[in-house]
Order: C-alpha cells, then structure tokens, then sequence
C-alpha cells in the first residue's frame, strides 16, 4: 500500500471511530450517557475482544484501565505502553459501553452493538493477525455454534479455531476460583497464548 492509499484509508478508519464514539443507539437502555470506549488503528495487528467496559473503565475511557487489565496484561506478558500502542494493537469490546450492573455483577454488553459495528471495523482493519477472544460473550459472537458447551472446553479446544482467534477466559477478579481450579491454563494455555502474541507483533 502506498503512502497515499495509507492516508486515505487512515483518514477513512477515523472517521468511522468518530462516527461509533458518537453512537447512541442503545442509550434508553444504559445507566450512563454513551462513551463507547475502544482503540484501533488501520496497521493494528493484533485485535483484543473484551465484553464491555465497567464501571471504573467508562469513567476513564480507558479500556482495561483495571484490575481485569492488569492480569490480562500479564498473561500476555506486554507492559502498559505496549498494549496500549493503537498502532500495533486494537481494542475492540463486544459492547462499547458500560451497561450497568445487574445482581451478580456487571451486566452483558448490550446486544446492539457487535452486530452494527464489529463488521464495519473490521473491515478497515486489513493487518490483524490474530484475534483474542476474551470472556464468553466475546466467544459467542466470534465464535457461534463453533464453541463448546462450555467456556473451558472451548479455550482447551483452541487449536480448532487458530490461527484466526485465541479463546480466553476473562480476567475479572470474579473469576479467580476458575482459574484455581483449572491450573491446565497457566501451564498449557498462557505459554502458547505469549508465543503468539509475540509473533503476530513482531
């Protein structure tokens, strides 16, 4: 690609980041006015699919500004200034705003938004290499009726939807006791998960 059509297609990806930073399509049914919070870039090559901003990430508009943040960060073994490097990796929740908490928790993201805009970002996002697919909502957009029954057998069967996506569990603190109980994950899966991200960002 030249330097023009770079242009071009940069000034196009901005555009649309300003037209979803202004969405207000599932405003009625949000807590908060709008923020949709997400980061890409055209020459991104790495794609991070969270669920949906919490409470703590809607007030800084900062995606994974949070302890979920923290250990996912870990996991990949990249620091903050390298995560947060647009150029090289974007961050695109399933929902871009924070939906509210329910009794359990905060609730799922609201079902407007994949459907209206993952397509559209996606397709101005031509260098993505690998795609993270973190937490069950994330797995069930991407994935549909190719996921297992459950989000464990899913992630352990993630060698059937490499090189494409990398299934994770999600880092909420609230999910500790899985990853207690499930130590295969450590050991097997964030070995294999670092060697890829370290690839596709290389």
């Amino acid at each position: 690609m030249g330097n023009a059509d770079f242009t071009m297609r940069a000034a196009g990806f901005e555009r649309l980041l300003a037209e979803v930073r202004s969405c207000r399509i599932c405003e009625a049914c949000l807590p908060n006015p709008p923020r949709p919070v997400l980061r890409a870039s055209p020459s991104a090559s790495l794609l991070v699919v969270g669920q949906a901003p919490g409470r703590r990430v809607h007030e800084s508009g900062i995606p994974w500004n949070d302890p979920s943040g923290d250990l996912l960060r870990e996991w990949l073994r990249l620091d903050r200034d390298a995560f947060y490097d647009e150029r090289r990796i974007a961050i695109i929740p399933v929902g871009f705003c924070y939906p509210g908490t329910g009794k359990s928790g905060d609730l799922p993201p609201r079902p407007e938004c994949a459907p209206h805009w993952h397509p559209k970002l996606r397709a101005q996002l031509p260098a993505i290499r690998l795609t993270l697919l973190v937490g069950s909502y994330a797995h069930a957009y991407y994935l549909g009726t190719r996921r297992k029954r459950t989000l464990a057998e899913t992630v352990r069967a993630r060698g059937e939807y490499l090189p494409e996506f990398f299934p994770l569990p999600h880092p909420s603190p609230r999910n500790r006791l899985w990853l207690r109980n499930n130590a295969w994950f450590g050991r097997d899966v964030l070995p294999q998960l670092r060697r890829r991200v370290k690839a596709c960002l290389s």
